[in-house]
């Protein structure tokens, strides 16, 4: 049976379109550097005002990945 080791990064992901967007947003970013990612965890939700338009929202997220052998 393996075990595995695994590590987390913060990452936070941007959007106009929404929490989730972000979130994928974020996701996508992530694994194009980090293999084996397995969970995420969103921490944080926050937004800002852009010039009285729609919010950017900003999601931050915990990824945890496990480590290659």
């Amino acid at each position: 049976m393996s075990h595995h080791v695994y590590k987390q990064v913060e990452v936070t992901g941007t959007s106009e379109a929404g929490i989730e967007d972000a979130v994928q947003n974020a996701l996508k970013k992530a694994s194009e550097t980090i293999r084996n990612l397995r969970w995420f965890e969103v921490t944080d939700i926050r937004g800002a005002v852009q010039n009285d338009r729609s919010p950017l929202w900003q999601v931050t997220l915990k990824i945890g990945f496990t480590l290659e052998d």
